[in-house]
């Protein structure tokens, strides 16, 4: 069957757009094809630096038959409105229309077949709406027109059945005829190349020095840097982003080995590291200890044969670029050390944080002081340490070595802190309380790093809630989601017992003019709680248990302003634990499905007698020996329960609680609920009620599904 083959050829494509630009491409034309009824066998999508291709296999030549019926009016409608469905389909008389029952009423219908083009002058009215709304992240115009691509396009070719479509590419002022001819490699293969497949197309690149495949770009790169550094004892430093990226930016790699002064090596290896692979996109090489080793590797875009001049040269340039870069980096790493970390804090005065949440001296001030508060809850944490780590977090943010590299703010003032003398502890906690950054991020676990990191993530978020800057959809131009998972971690992986309720509380104090306490915190919470859903999806924990336990600690209220009581989020998780538990056994399952009926039948009932039904029931008022036995039961439980509960026994508490099932079953089994008797039926509802107060204590059954 006919093979599709497009290739869009367009300058540079920025490396970290590739990747997604080809599941676009794929997506955009398979789902146009699929819309059209074409049916295919299956579509690959290839990228390199300069050009998107696709190949679709198995396509049809022609579009299927396709067969539309209409409904139109009634038979006797009037007039007006049968002339003008006949309008609308293209017919002259009522004659050309079928006549159908449908529910005892006789209708007009009108049947249209339509024969199935080539598939050939369908591709060709497709390409232009994909191409020119393509979603790039970023995109531009170029000479007169103005369509827009992510850099200028060049050609298009677009091959069906082994010849070119017929047609071209329009769009506001651009217009690029479609062909069956590309170009290799920019500089060693730019004449054009005609081909009549995809097999002939990936074949004529390579010959052409183009390897289309990213994947086996990437292994190329991989498979060369092993076996230099393999030559030399040495071995790569793993840099999984940094050989994605490289693979975007060459079409043909080539993997030289070069040399670092041994002038500089003495510099921080953060700073060698960083310099070599954000700005030159070099990898770095270790040692058999594991240490830096003077080596990097540099990926050419050209095929360089050993012992050349050539690749003499280019090592040679890389190394007197890197040289110059490392001069630079030696220049701040002296001048930096003349002042003292410390002295350099108040400078942060000067650094805006928000427009609406000061400079970033103030954000220390806070953080300063609701590290101190959460060091109380961490065992081990040194006031002091904590205190003197919080102050000096960010001043290295007005070094000259962070300005140049910013990738190192935190890492540099845990060298500066070293350098003047400061505890080991507080310098490390000033290179780790940006931590954890993403969920492959080590989080820290030393105590005085711990406070500190909560600190400043609590207080990045209170201080963006309190100003109505949250999240919004897929925006989060501050990466509150991040920091709200990074205090998560902080306190799950570190089994921090730390009263959530009131450290968020303490965060909003300090942001005296900003907003209704509870009501930040309130909210805050929640959007924790769906932070925590997420952070724990991975592990199996189900979303809907979470929030249950969560939304009762919540209730508990402890303030008469209104605040939520305290959020204990390895309580939570303690909870959440026992109560899967529970409702993987029969007697979980099955109480549960007692507690909605019991929910269901007091909700409906008070909202058919607009009251509530919260009282206890009164035990003089109970008659049948099944509600007798429910309410001594209920009590039983809950008297056993409480202080297992209170002491995080919570599988023991669940224990307890699966008592009820046998109890919960005979009274639904025997007892009228809605009891000709008021009175019978008033203490029956709260009876029920009781029920659901006695659950509610553990979590609210009210959020859990299934």
């Amino acid at each position: 069957m006919p093979e599709l083959l497009l290739e869009l050829l367009s300058e540079e494509i920025p490396a970290r757009m590739q990747a997604r630009a080809a599941e676009d491409l794929q997506r955009l034309v398979t789902d146009a094809l699929k819309k059209a009824g074409l049916d295919f066998d299956g579509a690959r999508a290839y990228v390199t630096p300069r050009r998107l291709a696709l190949v679709v296999e198995g396509l049809p030549e022609k579009q299927p038959d396709t067969k539309e019926e209409r409904k139109g009016p009634k038979v006797g409608a009037p007039e007006q409105a049968l002339q003008g469905f006949l309008r609308s389909a293209g017919l002259e008389s009522v004659e050309q229309c079928e006549i159908r029952e449908i529910k005892g009423a006789e209708h007009y219908f009108v049947v249209t077949e339509k024969k199935g083009g080539p598939v050939a002058a369908l591709l060709a009215e497709l390409l232009g709406p994909i191409v020119w709304s393509f979603p790039w992240p970023k995109s531009m115009r170029w000479s007169e027109g103005r369509a827009s691509y992510v850099r200028p396009l060049h050609r298009v070719l677009f091959v069906f059945d082994g010849k070119p479509v017929e047609g071209q590419l329009e769009g506001d002022g651009q217009v690029i005829a479609y062909g069956n001819e590309t170009v290799g490699h920019r500089f060693l293969s730019p004449n054009s190349i005609a081909v009549e497949s995809f097999a002939d197309y990936r074949d004529k690149l390579r010959a052409a020095h183009v390897i289309l495949g990213r994947d086996q770009r990437r292994f190329m790169i991989s498979e060369q840097a092993n076996a230099l550094t393999k030559a030399e004892g040495l071995s790569v430093k793993e840099a999984q982003a940094l050989l994605d990226e490289v693979a975007g930016l060459v079409e043909w790699p080539e993997v030289l080995l070069g040399g670092i002064d041994e002038d500089f090596m003495d510099l921080p290896p953060e700073v060698l590291s960083i310099s070599m692979s954000h700005h030159q996109k070099y990898f770095s090489t270790l040692d058999a200890d594991g240490r830096l080793a003077n080596r990097f590797l540099v990926v050419a875009n050209m095929p360089v044969p050993e012992g050349s001049a050539i690749r003499d040269n280019i090592i040679a340039g890389n190394e007197r670029v890197l040289r110059a870069r490392l001069a630079d980096a030696r220049f701040f790493w002296d001048q930096d050390r003349k002042r003292s970390l410390a002295s350099r804090a108040p400078a942060l005065a000067e650094i805006v944080f928000h427009a609406k949440l000061g400079s970033l001296d103030q954000k220390v001030d806070r953080v300063q002081a609701l590290a101190g508060e959460i060091a109380k809850h961490i065992p081990g944490a040194d006031l002091d340490r904590v205190r003197s780590a919080a102050r000096l977090a960010k001043a290295d943010l007005t070094t000259g070595m962070v300005g140049e590299f910013p990738e190192l703010q935190g890492v540099m003032g845990r060298y500066y802190a070293l350098a003047d003398g400061e505890h080991a502890e507080v310098a490390e906690a000033i290179a780790e309380h940006y931590s954890p950054l993403g969920p492959n991020d080590d989080c820290p676990s030393a105590p005085v790093s711990v406070a500190v990191a909560l600190a400043d993530k609590i207080d990045t978020l209170v201080g963006f809630w309190a100003i109505d800057e949250k999240p919004t959809g897929s925006k989060d131009p501050f990466a509150l989601r991040r920091a709200a998972l990074g205090v998560i971690r902080l306190i799950v992986e570190n089994r921090l017992r730390l009263p959530l309720t009131a450290v968020l509380l303490e965060a909003v104090r300090s942001f005296a003019s900003e907003g209704p306490p509870a009501a930040v915190v309130s909210s805050l919470l929640d959007f924790c709680a769906d932070r925590m859903k997420v952070a724990l999806k991975d592990q199996g924990v189900r979303h809907d248990l979470i929030s249950a336990v969560f939304s009762l600690s919540k209730k508990q209220q402890t303030d008469v302003d209104g605040l939520p009581g305290n959020v204990d989020l390895i309580r939570v998780l303690n909870r959440v634990t026992a109560l899967e538990q529970f409702l993987g056994s029969d007697d979980g399952k099955n109480l549960l499905i007692a507690y909605r009926r019991a929910s269901n039948i007091v909700r409906i009932e008070q909202e058919k007698d607009e009251r509530e039904y919260g009282d206890f029931p009164d035990p003089d008022r109970l008659v049948a020996p099944e509600e007798i036995e429910l309410n001594d039961a209920l009590s039983g439980a809950w008297r056993a329960a409480e202080p297992k509960i209170e002491s995080n026994e919570f599988a023991a508490a669940m224990q307890d609680f699966a008592t009820l099932r046998s109890p919960v079953d005979r009274f639904f089994e025997n007892v009228r609920v809605n009891a000709d008797d008021r009175g019978l039926r008033e203490n029956r509802l709260r009876l029920l009620h009781l029920l659901q107060w006695t659950m509610n204590n553990v979590a609210d059954f009210s959020h859990i599904e299934g």
